[in-house]
Formats: C-alpha cells, structure tokens, sequence
C-alpha cells in the first residue's frame, strides 16, 4: 500500500510541476470513506488544505481549500485510482449561491390586524394566527381535533433568526452559525449598525418585504432594509414563524448557513443538515434551492433518512418543472410548490412531479420578522415551512416514531388540485387523520 500511494504522490507532483496556481482560495468538499487521514494524504500530495469536517463524528465529508482548480484537475484523470487508494469518493466545488431581486408583492390586510390574541402561552398578532394561509391549511381544526400544538425539534437551514422576538423566545434552542463557525444563529449579527434595532420585545409598525427568486433563498426579503447586502435580511425569522405557527410547542432549533445578501455555501448547508441530525432535530426545512444535483448533499440528506428525520424543501421560484435540489430528490425530501389563496399553482411556482410533491399557501404570507414585528412575503420559501410544522404535529398526534416515508404518504392526503402540484394542497386535518389511521409501519415504498 506505501508503495501505491507513493506512486500516487509522484503523479500528483508531477501534475503540480506543471499548474499555475491562482492567488484565491478554492473551496471543495470532499468526500471520502478513508476519513481524515485520507484527505490529508491528498492534500499532502496535492497541496490543498483541510479545512474541517463537515459531518461531525462521521468523519467522510471535508471542506478544504486549493490554489486555482487544482483538485477538479486532477481528478480528470485519476479519480478511479484516488478513490482505490485512498477511499476519495468525490470532490465537487464549493459553490456560493447568489440571490436575485425581482419585484416587490402587496401588502395583505391581515399585516394591519395588530389585534393580541393568547396564542399557546405567548402574545400575538391575529393578523398572524388568523391569515388566510392558515384557515386554508385547516390548521385550527386540526389542532383542536387532534389536540396537537407540536413536538420535537424542528431544524431550519436560512439565515438565521432574530434571537430575542418575543414570539420565538420560547420554543428557540440555541442553535449554530455555519457563516462564521460559531454557536448562536442571530441574523442581526449581519447587520452590525442596526444592532440597536434588535427586538426588546416592544411593537414595531410591522415590516414590508420584496417578493423575490433565487438560486440559494426562493424567497429574500428586504423589508425596512432596502435590497444590497441585507436583501435577505429577516427571511430565516419569517421562515422560523410560520414553522412555530403550525407548531406553537415545538422546539426550533435555527442553522445559519447564509447571510443577509442571501448568499451561502454548499458547505454551510451540508454541515447544517449533518448538525440537525446530530443535535436530535425530527424534521428540516430548508427553504432553498440548487440548480444542479450535489454528492455531498445527497449524502447528507441520505444521512439524515437513515437516522429518522424528516425533510421538507421548498419547489423553488424558478416557474419551471426542471429539477432543483434538495426538493428533486424523489422519496428522500418532500418538495412543497406554493399555491394561491384561491387554491391555484402561483405563476413563480415550480410544479411537476420532480420538485413538488405537494404544495401549499405561498402568497402574501404573515409571518414573524426581526425588531419583534411581522412582515408578509411570497414565495415557495414560505410554504414548506408550513409543511414542516405539520410534520411535527403528525409526531405529536401518534406515540410512535415518525419517518420520511410515513410523512410523505400523511401529508399526501390534501386537496387534489391539477396534476402540476402532484398529490395537492396541504389539507393539515387530512394529513393528521391518516396518519392516526395508518398502521404505523411503512413497507419500503408506501407514498
């Protein structure tokens, strides 16, 4: 085997005799069945540089960084002797995911409905517990029939959250910032000069965002910030409030894997779903999408199927049936398209069988937004959160475990609309009473 690998070192040497390496820092995930000591040797003979794991005590999945494309160069002609060698499976690049900026979306009535209303033990807007999105789903008929508010921990892969809002305080647990590699998951943290704008718990006039699409967020907003670095500002807190409105006692455990220019990279957010599973989330949301399929990713997410955890991934903004990711992995991640308040596909909607196994509301959305106030927004980012609170009521209505399979045949149970939309629109008593009904067990393949 020494012998081997020193023949390998001396091919690679003699391919860095002649590269060029380029004075930035490319970033590639690598994955491997050798663990660290694997990586390292390529680096060795490569001369890149680990940067750390990014699945934990797994110990096969690593970010490391090179000069110029270094590694995708060699691995065009040794990629089959790398993996002999050294059990390398794949290294893909990196990538940083840009957001765009389309045009902003009205203002609901409902945002105006500042109204308190008690809702599970803390103070709210009615305007939010009572918007049309939630009397579609038949959100309060199912709690109340099935006495459930929600168990478990709900995992939320965005931009974080705004820490301190009185209606989050509660159900929040510390979380991670994948952006800058430390605990905490405080969006404000990106905009340091508005620091002081950070919710005490006092009212606010409530916020207006931007409708808008993207490659990484479906949905950024830009509410009392206007576009540039801070158009995704507040998307992670909207997206957390309308996890904890469908399931008020659920735990929400908030991953930052973006900033809030809504850009990050692949590898925050595969380090990110690695993190839930570890840290004992039932259910992901991830509120973004990826052009293009990635190993890394598919791996974690078969990571996570395998450990029990059920994932929910927005369709994406693209109005296109073309696959995206993480929603186009068919029977590993339920992909949620947005519907309408008049229960037809929204015109920015991905459809198809592909990327949608289901949809829900997605249009003019209330939901919780940094400073302690609301603020409405559009978008599939806004309707798989709503999915992803009813995964964790399907937990809470049955004492038994719940996985990707089980969730999926539930949540199939909705409102057939046209076949775009795959299986309909989330019907929450629909899904909860299946669920009740099944046997509990899931041969495998029951959707």
């Amino acid at each position: 085997m020494k012998r081997r690998i020193t023949l390998l070192v001396a091919m690679m040497a003699l391919t860095l005799a002649f590269s060029r390496p380029a004075a930035a820092q490319n970033r590639y995930i690598v994955r491997t069945t050798g663990g660290l000591s694997s990586v390292l040797n390529l680096c060795l003979s490569a001369g890149c540089h680990v940067q750390g794991s990014l699945d934990g005590p797994v110990g096969q999945t690593y970010l490391v960084t090179s000069s110029g494309n270094l590694i995708a160069n060699l691995l065009n002609g040794v990629v089959n002797l790398l993996e002999a060698l050294l059990g390398i499976q794949s290294v893909e690049p990196d990538q940083l995911l840009p957001v765009l900026h389309p045009p902003i979306n009205s203002i609901p009535s409902g945002l105006h409905d500042r109204s308190p209303v008690n809702y599970y033990g803390t103070v709210v807007w009615d305007g939010y517990t009572s918007q049309p999105a939630a009397q579609i789903i038949r959100l309060i008929d199912a709690q109340r029939g099935f006495n459930v508010s929600g168990t478990g921990i709900v995992a939320v892969i965005d931009t974080g959250v705004d820490t301190n809002h009185p209606v989050l305080v509660p159900v929040l647990l510390p979380g991670y910032d994948f952006t800058r590699n430390q605990p905490g998951a405080s969006e404000w943290l990106d905009v340091p000069e508005l620091r002081n704008g950070e919710s005490q718990g006092r009212e606010q006039d409530p916020a207006f965002v931007q409708q808008s699409t993207a490659a990484v967020l479906d949905q950024s907003t830009a509410a009392v910030l206007d576009g540039g670095p801070y158009s995704a500002f507040g998307h992670g807190t909207m997206t957390t409030g309308l996890v904890h409105l469908v399931a008020p006692n659920a735990k929400i455990l908030p991953l930052k894997a973006f900033s809030s220019n809504g850009t990050g990279y692949l590898s925050s957010i595969i380090g990110a779903l690695y993190y839930a599973v570890q840290h004992k989330a039932n259910v992901v949301n991830m509120s973004f999408d990826l052009s293009s399929r990635s190993a890394g990713l598919s791996q974690a997410i078969s990571y996570a199927n395998k450990a029990g955890v059920v994932l929910v991934a927005a369709a994406g903004n693209e109005s296109t049936s073309s696959p995206v990711y993480p929603a186009a992995f068919n029977g590993s991640v339920v992909g949620i398209a947005s519907t309408t308040n008049w229960d037809t596909r929204s015109s920015f909607s991905n459809y198809g069988n592909t990327d949608a196994w289901m949809a829900a509301p997605g249009e003019s959305v209330i939901s919780t937004f940094p400073g302690g106030t609301y603020a409405s927004a559009s978008g599939t980012s806004f309707s798989s959160p709503l999915v992803a609170g009813t995964a964790s009521l399907l937990l809470n209505a049955k004492s038994s475990s719940l996985n990707q399979k089980q969730a999926a045949s539930a949540l199939s149970h909705a409102i057939r609309l046209t076949p775009d939309l795959n299986h309909g629109r989330l019907d929450v008593y629909q899904a909860i009473s299946a669920w009740m009904n099944s046997s509990s067990s899931c041969s495998s393949f029951c959707w």
